[in-house]
């Protein structure tokens, strides 16, 4: 099986602190991947790295065959779906949910001069109808609810059909609602044969979707587990990364941990 992303011995060091250490990880097309830690583990700093969002300090980064650092940002970008806050501050909010959508095309976060063509805008609306939010497209961003702009961010992110999908921690500052709501459609996504390879970045194993095959568990900026999702998520590991005695269970293809 191809893989999508390939890191070997990554390293990401800033302002004299080691974020990540040494980081050897390889995620195939088929896959889709979790990456748990504590505060300050190193997990967005991972996801920038492997989405080419950023540039690591020494080692060797491929994505989709494309080495980092002699690539074509511009034509390597629209092939990778990527949604995190950062990358939702820059959204305007004044900014149509439709554009929104529309501009990841260019791997823009603001309308501005591009052209679009027919096929690109049905493709938006198209995307917008798949994710619940069909009736959003004349609305601002600014006027949605958190889990409406989550949903509109992951929209934006498949909107080019990407070859891999980055997701930092999709169901943040959610309610349960909410929360149920888009960790049930991520998992009839990630289920999906069509879908592409999935990594998200995630604190709690309860926003972990079903359908998730392979768990990354980070601690001070090294990997302390990875591999198969069940061989992975275990009271000893997790307990050991989040420095805490926890117990694990799985009900329904779903994760649950709780302080023991």
């Amino acid at each position: 099986m191809p893989s999508v992303v390939r890191l070997s011995d990554v390293s990401v060091v800033r302002n004299g602190a080691t974020i990540l250490d040494t980081i050897s990880w390889e995620v195939q097309d088929d896959e889709r991947w979790v990456v748990l830690g504590a505060n300050g583990a190193g997990k967005t700093t991972l996801l920038q790295i492997a989405g080419a969002q950023t540039f690591p300090t020494s080692g060797e980064v491929e994505v989709l065959g494309t080495e980092l650092g002699g690539a074509d940002l511009f034509e390597l970008r629209p092939r990778i779906g990527f949604a995190s806050t950062a990358l939702a501050r820059r959204i305007p909010v004044t900014e149509k949910v439709l554009d929104v959508v529309l501009t990841a095309a260019y791997s823009v976060t603001g309308r501005w001069n591009e052209e679009y063509e027919e096929l690109d805008v049905r493709r938006a609306q198209r995307v917008l109808d798949e994710w619940g939010l069909g009736a959003f497209t004349e609305r601002t961003f600014g006027e949605l609810s958190d889990g409406e702009q989550k949903r509109v961010q992951i929209a934006r992110a498949v909107m080019t059909d990407p070859e891999v999908l980055f997701l930092d921690e999709p169901a943040a500052s959610l309610d349960l609602g909410a929360r149920e709501s888009l960790v049930r459609t991520l998992g009839g996504y990630a289920k999906s044969a069509d879908s592409p390879a999935i990594v998200i970045v995630t604190h709690h194993v309860e926003e972990i979707p079903e359908g998730f095959t392979h768990a990354l568990v980070l601690g001070d900026g090294t990997i302390r587990a990875a591999g198969p999702i069940d061989e992975v998520l275990t009271a000893a590991t997790l307990s050991e990364a989040f420095g805490v005695e926890l117990t694990v269970s799985k009900d329904a293809g779903r994760y649950t941990a709780r302080a023991a």
